[in-house]
This record gives structure tokens, sequence and C-alpha cells, in this order.
């Protein structure tokens, strides 16, 4: 009883405090289009990412890479991801956020083609850039998004969308591999995902001709530097981050540390895409615990817990119960959807979204840099997985602690000084 009033509260507060999209100059679009747009804005998330995790080894081959520059491919969408998702805020509140979920999917649809067509190694890294900062301006700009059009079902489109974000990111580690060999080149799966963004646009630009913006009259602009004044912003972004550099240090090298342990390519994709198949259902179960339990340190312990377990038997016993370790790391990897749910219900209107979505994953992704970087010079230096995954592991703690910081019920423009 307590757990549905709990839940029931938080839906309240939401709907009064988030007012309706209003259309500068036209009709509201169609909310059905719009949950489609948001779906596809989702499943182009990851997909560019994983996709390269797979082929590492044979993109590392053809380009001659180094452990240390391959490190530093694996770490470009973290640092993009910050960098670029910092400025993400001021380019929606000029041009409209429809406009930017738009530009965010044209660079990466190009940013992507380009990779897969190049023989440079300037150009390769370029067009990963453009691709990421495609990915990074969609980061921030889906919970804006959702708070805008369904503030009164933040969680269960949030969830939603997560589990999109966790099927792009699975389908690489199945079909890369067999469209590989099919083509008899690592370019080929690289290739298909370029046009499955450019196929995301169709929507979007349907959507750009019914541009919205925000009442702000209740809590006035909120910007990402105002947020640096929150310790709950700041608990959320470095639970983000820290989540997100055991995520994206799996993304890169995961299939790697597998073969190195003895089993195939092939073997070593399939586990990856387990450990990201978990968090595809996982998310769609989110509104549902909500109002089970209120209680939001089950949650971030349960995550932090699995997340550092499954490093640790990765360390020990990689190819003894490899699929047990993949499993736990996917249950710890559901963090980051939980954590774009909580800013959508952290924050009182869609501006603060934005600002709270923003200064989460910029400073969150400064962070998670720190993943697939340092394992891929530790494992140059130290000639094996030890090393980095220990440290991995060891990254549950202080996640854990960021994330108590943010369990309780409470918003970011409330933890903010009063301005006069």
């Amino acid at each position: 009883m307590v757990a549905t009033c709990h839940h029931a509260s938080v839906t309240a507060d939401t709907r009064a405090l988030s007012p309706a999209p209003v259309g500068r100059g036209s009709r509201p679009a169609p909310r059905w289009l719009t949950l489609v747009g948001i779906v596809v804005l989702a499943l182009n998330l990851r997909p560019s990412i994983t996709s390269l995790g797979v082929s590492l080894g044979q993109v590392g081959d053809s380009f001659d890479f180094s452990g240390s520059v391959a490190g530093v491919l694996t770490t470009l969408p973290v640092l993009c991801f910050a960098v670029v998702g910092l400025a993400t805020q001021t380019i929606g509140n000029r041009i409209g956020v429809h406009r930017t979920a738009t530009l965010s999917l044209v660079a990466t649809t190009f940013g992507l083609l380009v990779r897969g067509l190049t023989d440079s190694t300037a150009v390769f890294f370029t067009a990963s850039v453009l691709s990421m900062s495609g990915i990074a301006i969609a980061n921030v700009t889906l919970p804006h998004l959702v708070k805008l059009h369904f503030p009164d079902r933040i969680a269960a489109v949030a969830g939603l969308y997560s589990a999109l974000l966790m099927t792009g990111a699975l389908l690489p580690s199945l079909t890369s591999v067999p469209i590989d060999q099919a083509a008899d080149s690592w370019r080929a799966g690289l290739l298909v995902w370029a046009m499955v963004a450019g196929l995301s646009l169709l929507p979007w630009l349907a959507l750009t001709r019914h541009e919205v913006t925000a009442d702000l009259s209740t809590h006035g602009r909120i910007s990402v530097r105002m947020l640096t004044r929150s310790r709950l912003a700041w608990c959320l972004a470095l639970f983000c981050g820290l989540q997100s550099a055991m995520a994206y240090a799996q993304f890169g090298w995961l299939t790697q540390i597998y073969v190195d342990a003895g089993l195939t390519r092939a073997e070593g994709s399939l586990l990856l895409g387990l450990l990201t198949a978990i968090g595809i259902p996982l998310p769609l179960l989110l509104p549902w615990l909500f109002a089970r339990v209120p209680d939001h340190r089950v949650f971030v312990t349960v995550f932090s817990g699995t997340g550092a377990a499954g490093f640790v038997g990765l360390w020990l016993a990689p190819a003894t119960t490899p699929w047990l370790w993949a499993v736990l790391m996917g249950v710890g990897g559901c963090a980051f959807p939980y954590v774009l749910t909580m800013i959508g219900l952290r924050a009182h209107t869609p501006d603060g979204v934005a600002a709270l979505s923003a200064f989460t994953q910029s400073v969150g992704y400064l962070v998670a840099a720190i993943g697939p970087l340092l394992a891929g010079l530790l494992y140059e230096l130290t000639g094996g997985w030890d090393v980095p995954l220990v440290i991995l592991a060891l990254l549950g703690g202080p996640m854990l602690i960021a994330g108590l910081g943010f369990a309780r019920e409470q918003y970011v423009e409330d933890t903010l000084p009063v301005r006069g």
C-alpha cells in the first residue's frame, strides 16, 4: 500500500509540474509519431559502439593500431558524449528539441557511412568522432523529449526506450560476425548501421514541422552551470560515470578478453550479446518495480554489486562459467537505463530535465573515459587482463556511495540555492 501511494505521488507531482508542449506556429505532433521518433532514436544510440567492439581486432589489423591506439578509439564515445553533451541544451534552446534530435541522426548517419568506407586512419577517427557526437546529442535529448511529451508516463516511456537502447547495443553482437563473414570484410558489419540510422531519420523529418517549447514560468530557466551547486546532480553524474566506465570497457574489450581466455571470437561476441540482452527486459520492469520498491537504495546496491562481481569472476575464472559473468555484468549495466529514468523523475520541468541530463551525462562520461582507455593501456603495459579487471571491479564501491545520494525522492530545482 505504501509503495502504491509513493508511485501515485510521483506521477501526480510530475503531471502537476510538467507543462504540456506548446507548438510554434503548427499543431502539436501526434503522440504516436513522437513515440516512434523516441523509439528509433534510442535504437541508434549504441550500434556504432558495439559493432566496433566486436570488430575491433580486424579494424586494428587493417589500420595497424597498437593496443594504446585501440584504447583511444574505444574511449572516443565517452569523450564525445562528455564534450558534445555539454552543449546539447544550448543547441536545443536555439533550434528546438525536435530539430536537435534530427541533427543527431544526420551526424550519426554520415559519420557511420564515412567510417565504413574510408581507408585513412585520420578519416576513420574523424568520422567516428562525428557519429559519436550525434549519439551524444541524442543521449541528452531523449530524457528531455520524454519529460516534454510524456510527463505522466516518464518511467514507462523511459523504460521502453531504454529497452530499445539495449536492443540496439545487442544486435551488432549477434549480426556483425555473420555479416562480416558473408561479405568477407569487417566494413559490412559497420555500414549496415549507417543504413539503419538513415532510415530512422524519416519520422524525425516529419517531427521537425511540429517543434515545441515549454513554459518556464514556474521555475525559470535552469542552466547546466547552476547544477554544479547541486549535490543531487553530482551524485547522479558520478553514478552514471562509474557505471559507464565499466560498460564501455565491456563494449570495447569483452570479446577480446574472452578470446584471450581461450574462447573463439564468435563465442566472445555471443557472450557480449548475452550481457547486452539482460538489459532489454529489465528496464521495462522499472515502473512496476518503482511501485513496489520505493526505497531506491535496493536498486543502486544491486547494480553496483552485480557489476563488480562480474568483473571479479572474469578476473578469476573467465573461461569456467563465462555466461555467469556476462549475466552479472548485464544486470549491473541496467544502472544506465535506471539513471536515464531518474533524470526524468528528479526534475520538476522539461527544462530542468534538459539541464540535468546534460550535466549528468557530460560529467559522467568524463569519468567514464577512464574505463576503456585505462583497460587498454594497462593491458598493453602488463601483458594481461588481471590488473584492468581488478581496477574495474573496485569502481563498484564509489558507484554505490554516489547512488545512495539520489536514491530518495527529491528534485534538482529544490537543491539549488535560492536566487534573489
